[in-house]
């Protein structure tokens, strides 16, 4: 008996010191709370006085609401905001005027918008839309959280909202995420688009390469007038009406390559270089590459057969373009963990409004032009992992390549 007594006392003892440790835990606490355990019906009640233990009826008087909380809300949104700027979400707060309290970078970098001055500013401004669209508006009217709403604006994706009280039950914020799907709905459509356009192309390619091959027998059998014109034209411009389809198919459903690892100054000075010398020898045009000392020695996972294609294009795009005497030059320069080729002329430019086009299919201004040479070049850099862009002013035009650098 004495020794189920000693055990008892033993229990008693830890789960008085095990009390004692939740109650200094919950001193320490920073944020007030309000907790309630639905087996015993009990709330525990933490706030600047310290916690309580208290029973079912406080919360009846509306003394408790498990995301109560009582210090300044602005110190949490403060711990809370280099947390999801992590997210690649949209995670907005607004407070009972409708004004935005936080607005993570991703947020602020898909809407356009520069996060420090949106803060303080109305939903409204942030999303451009009327104050009867917004879902955030709707829940601070409604005070009902919306769950896993399909947006179908401008802005797609899947919108959730939730309401933050203080202990008193009062209002504190409503809190919007936005799962921002424009970029999968734009890759379904660009996808479907491709498969669309690689099918059309194949066939128009069959009948092309019949039509060549009989061309072929016929001039063999023709008189002199008529080889010349097989020869002189037709057969040329079926093989051109091929290649424009060659070059679709690359931008539609590009194939794939085979890669290797390049060192960047030993592959644009003796295998891009050395092309790229002889073409503006024969055109008269000024060529310089220069490589920075610390991009000597990287190297990039390349093809270099496409990447060529690539620098080729670029040549060509500014010798049609030229006004004058032409000067290329490529500077290479390492950044962080890239490479970055840019690619420079001293032409007359291109016009502001059509730099968001010069990538596009088919988009030219010259006369001859396919409009699909910059297309290709673009699409060959992406699959090497890297991202191409351009800018242009009066002074000259200026293409910049981004490759990942890659471990020897």
């Amino acid at each position: 008996m004495e020794n189920n007594i000693e055990v008892l006392k033993g229990k008693v003892e830890r789960l008085e010191r095990e009390v004692e440790l939740y109650r200094g835990m919950l001193n320490d606490f920073p944020l007030s709370f309000t907790y309630s355990d639905p087996l015993s019906g009990k709330i525990i009640v933490n706030s600047k006085a310290g916690f309580s233990l208290i029973d079912e009826t406080a919360k009846e008087k509306g003394s408790t609401d498990k995301s109560g909380i009582d210090i300044p809300f602005e110190q949490v949104e403060n711990f809370l905001t280099p947390i999801f700027d992590l997210v690649h979400h949209h995670i907005v707060f607004i407070n009972s005027e409708g004004r935005i309290t936080l607005c993570n970078i991703q947020a602020a970098n898909d809407l356009g918008v520069e996060r420090d001055q949106i803060v303080g500013r109305h939903i409204r401004e942030l999303l451009g839309l009327p104050d009867s669209k917004i879902n955030l508006l709707e829940t601070l009217r409604t005070e009902k959280p919306i769950v896993n709403r399909e947006v179908l604006d401008k802005n797609y994706g899947i919108n959730n909202t939730h309401i933050i009280r203080n202990s008193n039950g009062e209002l504190l914020r409503v809190v919007g995420t936005f799962q921002f799907l424009n970029g999968i709905k734009e890759a379904e459509k660009r996808g479907l688009a491709g498969r669309i356009a690689a099918g059309i192309a194949h066939e128009i390619r069959n009948p092309l390469t019949t039509v060549r091959g009989f061309l072929q027998i016929m001039d063999t059998k023709a008189d002199q007038e008529t080889g010349s014109l097989i020869k002189s034209l037709l057969i040329p411009e079926i093989d051109r009406a091929n290649k424009i389809i060659t070059d679709f198919l690359r931008i539609a459903k590009p194939l794939e390559a085979s890669m290797e690892k390049v060192e960047v100054e030993s592959f644009l000075t003796e295998y891009i270089g050395k092309f790229l010398n002889s073409e503006a020898l024969l055109y008269n045009i000024t060529f310089t590459c220069t490589i920075s000392e610390d991009a000597k020695g990287c190297f990039i996972d390349g093809n270099k057969e496409e990447l060529l294609q690539v620098f080729i294009n670029l040549f060509t795009n500014s010798y049609q373009a030229k006004e004058g005497p032409l000067e290329i030059m490529i500077d290479v320069v390492k950044k962080d963990t890239n490479i970055e080729i840019h690619f420079k002329d001293n032409g007359s430019g291109i016009k502001p409004s059509m730099i968001p086009h010069v990538f596009d299919p088919f988009f030219t201004t010259k006369d001859d032009g396919t409009g699909l040479g910059l297309s290709v070049s673009k699409k060959i850099i992406e699959n090497h992992g890297g991202d191409m862009t351009v800018s242009s002013n009066r002074e000259g035009t200026t293409f910049s390549i981004i490759l990942p650098i890659v471990g020897i």
